[in-house]
């Protein structure tokens, strides 16, 4: 999990395109290549396979998901975004006093969009920005480059080393100098327990002293309020679900038709977590080329696609505490809809 044994494949350097002679470059190393490929057709083999057939929620995020993704997070029911926001707002100069003292890396993992970022980024005097290097890793390059390319654009002497990786696999190939890494948007709800406190794991492995974590989560609250931020009335969040089949479609060569499934989404109480899934509307047989696997699913069978947990505080500082982690701040919203945690490794005071 720690990533320690990957190589990089490649380096890249992106001209920002904001003229010649400027001496800003955006470096991105990638991480990728050959062993993603091998572990996309790994996971796709397994969760197809199983009773409950599933998908891993990460193949979400080709560039047409990422583009739809960011319109989910513009309708009126998906609250968290916004949220999340308006906590930035109120936090992000106490949040950037990290940088007060020394310069750092800032770390993002699964930048996405940059609208988040930018609020921390904002609050940093333009001379301050050169003591400052922000580091986004993601899985899709496109995103990448486009969100760096901005934020070069807007951001005067930020430096940008992009890092083209999956963040449940890869953290070990993270910069290991003074850092504050930050993890938006409750991503962690997407894991189970498990997979949530590995990751956690992981980041506490390569944190120091004077490192900290700020990590989103979205706490409980009323069910109808939960449903209704994963069935928007606009069919977004549909066209989302329904692209992970167009995603593998294209990669491992399989012909699912999305238009065969419909897009299901409920709050499971006892596992205080929203499911996702793509539920078949008609008896289905697919094939999927790249792995010689033909696949029938029945009418009203459905594909796992996501979870989206929920916590409580209690539940939250568990998951701190398995994972070897601490809060220093808590801030959150006037509903208690949505927390920014503050975190620092234990046993590195």
């Amino acid at each position: 999990m720690n990533g320690t044994a990957v190589k990089r494949s490649e380096m890249e350097f992106e001209m920002s395109g904001i003229g010649p002679g400027d001496g800003r470059e955006l470096q991105v190393l990638n991480y990728l290549s050959g062993d993603h490929r091998e572990e996309m057709l790994k996971d796709i083999r397994r969760g197809i396979m199983k009773t409950q057939k599933s998908i891993p929620a990460k193949y979400f995020y080709d560039t047409r998901g990422s583009q739809l993704f960011d319109q989910i997070c513009t309708t009126p029911e998906y609250y968290l975004t916004e949220t999340e926001l308006s906590i930035l707002d109120r936090s992000a100069t106490e949040v950037m006093q990290f940088f007060s003292r020394a310069g750092g890396d800032l770390i993002e993992l699964g930048c996405g969009s940059n609208r988040k970022i930018r609020k921390l980024l904002d609050v940093v005097h333009p001379l301050e920005n050169g003591r400052i290097r922000y580091v986004p890793v993601d899985i899709s390059r496109s995103c990448l480059l486009e969100s760096a390319r901005e934020l070069l654009d807007d951001y005067e002497n930020l430096a940008i080393l992009g890092v083209l990786a999956d963040f449940t696999q890869h953290v070990g190939v993270l910069p290991r100098g003074r850092k504050l890494i930050t993890f938006f948007g409750s991503t962690i709800g997407n894991l189970t327990e498990m997979e949530a406190v590995n990751l956690l794991k992981s980041i506490r492995a390569i944190m120091g002293r004077e490192d900290r974590f700020l990590l989103g989560m979205d706490m409980l609250k009323p069910v109808e309020i939960l449903e209704a931020a994963y069935n928007d009335r606009q069919g977004i969040t549909c066209d989302f679900n329904r692209n992970i089949l167009v995603h593998i479609d294209r990669e491992l060569k399989a012909d699912f038709d999305p238009k065969d499934f419909e897009h299901l989404a409920f709050f499971n109480a006892g596992m205080e977590c929203v499911e996702m899934h793509l539920k078949a509307s008609r008896q289905v047989a697919a094939h999927i080329a790249d792995l010689e696997l033909s696949v029938e699913i029945k009418e009203g069978e459905t594909i796992h696609t996501e979870i989206c947990k929920k916590f409580s505080r209690q539940s939250a500082e568990r998951l701190f505490r398995k994972a070897g982690l601490s809060f220093s701040r808590w801030f959150t919203d006037c509903k208690d809809w949505f927390s920014l945690v503050e975190l620092r490794a234990n046993g590195t005071e």
